[in-house]
């Protein structure tokens, strides 16, 4: 009998149900947002990363490791994580404000980083419609342990529920602030080069064009997702009238996006993914 792994999570978790979401490109672009914030996580990036000259690249790799830890198998997701450590272990960089040299995959940052982005993934989710309870929010926070797990973290030093994402939060703000990196990184995330076939525009003469404008859209609603206290850090007023601006928009993108064909929307390791859940449950049915 054929043995079917369904990876780290598989068809009745949460996690599926909230990545099948196109829309959460915009939260990959939210959290990056909110990681430059501190100053030795952005330290680390900016001094190990080549991400102003393969930023298109770099958004890939980015998204094709989030893809193999959702939808891979799991010895997919468990080598995935293996070279994510050995890359880490390989860096360090220098603290901004001390001068102390630190390891890149120091605790304390790597929690930053995956705080960040699961929760720029659930939030960004809820806001743009998708239906989940608070029970579904909580076994989201925990499910991602596991892939808190894959770059080296204990699972129980992570936060696990809404309440301890809120906990930790308030208690690293008092490390938050601009930096100079911090304002130089969110420019260029706000207005990246874009590929080549879609800069053409620029090239010859025309700074600006329909791909630049809508990119300019999505960072723009990126940015006025973030947390009140985030978008104050970046110079803005942190107004409800900011995040309701940012709901209606980041929900009409929703609608437009699951508009889209299937096929457009899923990418090849989702497909994948069903496909073996699909055999799963028949053989299961058989059984």
């Amino acid at each position: 009998m054929e043995t079917v792994d369904v990876g780290l999570f598989g068809p009745a978790s949460v996690t599926w149900k909230l990545h099948q979401e196109p829309i959460l490109f915009v939260a990959g672009l939210r959290s990056l947002y909110l990681q430059a914030l501190h100053p030795r996580a952005m330290a680390g990036v900016a001094q190990n990363s080549n991400y102003r000259q393969d930023a298109w690249g770099r958004l890939i790799r980015t998204a094709d490791y989030v893809g193999t830890t959702v939808y891979g198998t799991t010895d997919e997701a468990e080598r995935a994580g293996r070279r994510l450590r050995r890359l880490h272990a390989r860096m360090t960089a220098v603290d901004p404000g001390t001068g102390e040299r630190f390891r890149i995959d120091e605790p304390d940052l790597l929690r930053w980083v995956h705080v960040t982005e699961v929760e720029s993934f659930l939030d960004t989710a809820r806001r743009a419609g998708v239906p989940l309870d608070a029970d579904e929010v909580d076994r989201y926070y925990t499910e991602q342990r596991r892939t808190a797990a894959l770059v080296g973290l204990a699972p129980e030093t992570v936060p696990g529920t809404a309440a301890e994402v809120a906990d930790y939060y308030r208690r690293v703000r008092p490390e938050l602030r601009m930096t100079r990196e911090a304002a130089e990184t969110a420019l260029f995330l706000t207005a990246p080069p874009l590929p080549w076939k879609l800069s053409l525009p620029a090239r010859i003469g025309l700074n600006l064009g329909p791909p630049r404008w809508a990119y300019l859209g999505i960072a723009g609603t990126a940015l006025a997702l973030l947390p009140p206290w985030a978008r104050r850090l970046y110079g803005g007023l942190g107004l409800s009238t900011t995040a309701l601006s940012a709901d209606v928009t980041v929900r009409a993108l929703r609608l437009a996006l699951t508009a889209l064909p299937r096929d457009w929307r899923e990418g090849p390791m989702q497909r994948a993914a069903k496909e073996r859940a699909a055999r799963l449950t028949a053989a299961s049915s058989i059984t």
